[in-house]
């Protein structure tokens, strides 16, 4: 049984977008190891608060994220 992790800043991505990342990656599973991987597939989105993520010694937050999409 696969267990993916997607760890993500609060507050970047809206609950669409999160629903579609657990759609892709299982299909993903699904492509590699066939259909029957579906029904045991968990994908775990796990959100971190804005500045509880760092990068290079620096607290990361969700406007840091928002401009860098932009």
């Amino acid at each position: 049984m696969p267990l993916v992790d997607i760890q993500l800043i609060e507050g970047v991505f809206s609950a669409a977008q999160k629903k579609e990342m657990i759609e892709k990656v299982t299909d993903t599973m699904v492509k590699i190891e066939g259909e029957a991987m579906r029904g045991v597939t968990w994908v775990r989105v796990q959100e971190l608060g804005s500045g509880e993520w760092g990068i290079g010694g620096k607290a990361l937050t969700t406007e840091d994220v928002k401009a860098l999409q932009a």
